[in-house]
């Protein structure tokens, strides 16, 4: 029979284990400019004091309005932008957000040609040098790096495992392992950035063990 632990695991995995990428329709898998850069926004977005479930409403938003690439954000008008994250909920930080995604927008088709994969490369695929440049953007500090890399370690493996305070506090609360090599062992490689963006959900929306193992506990004889 497994253990409390594998069971935790498992749920935390079929219920809260989709990456936020993933819900966005963000295809990271591709490795391509499109999909990097809708994603850097999406981590800036998320990266403010603001609900994540509206972030991700705002990401959307912006990809609806067909800036899902460097110089298409970087040629949308200001005000235009400010209209879209405000009909999306993002009203408290519309107007700095939207001078945020305009200079990042510059800064990613200046410094990378549009494309991210060159941020990579510059970055001579060094995880501190690369977390750094990821710094260089207005509105991406430390936490909006950590959002991007806990995703993009998928196909940057230079970053493998990442695995950021935040996901560190939810698995130290739910009593999990908390250090990468552990929790790699438990699930695989394959499957680690979705852990972790499972306990990254289950501390947003704050759930703890009782909550995630109900299914379980009720599914058994």
């Amino acid at each position: 029979m497994p253990s409390e632990t594998e069971d935790l695991v498992q749920c935390l995995l079929d219920r809260r284990g989709t990456l936020f990428s993933a819900e966005l329709g963000i295809d990271l898998a591709r490795n391509t400019p499109a999909p990097l850069f809708r994603w850097l926004c999406a981590a800036l977005l998320m990266s403010a004091r603001i609900s994540y479930r509206t972030a991700l409403d705002a990401a959307r938003a912006l990809s609806d309005a067909g800036w899902t690439t460097a110089d298409h954000m970087a040629e949308s008008a200001w005000e235009d932008r400010v209209r879209v994250l405000n009909r999306a909920g993002y009203a408290r930080f519309d107007e700095r957000t939207a001078t945020m995604l305009g200079d990042t927008a510059n800064r990613v088709f200046a410094d990378y040609g549009g494309d991210l994969r060159k941020l990579r490369a510059k970055a001579g695929e060094n995880p501190d040098a690369a977390r750094a440049r990821l710094k260089a953007f207005k509105g991406i500090g430390g936490v909006g790096a950590d959002i991007f890399l806990r995703e993009v370690q998928a196909v940057w493996p230079e970053h493998f495992p990442f695995f950021d305070r935040k996901a560190r506090k939810a698995a130290r609360r739910l009593g999990l392992p908390d250090t990468p090599e552990a929790l790699v062992d438990m699930v695989g490689r394959d499957r680690f950035p979705c852990l972790i963006a499972a306990l990254v959900r289950a501390d947003l929306d704050g759930l703890g063990v009782d909550d995630l193992l109900a299914p379980a506990r009720e599914a058994r004889p």
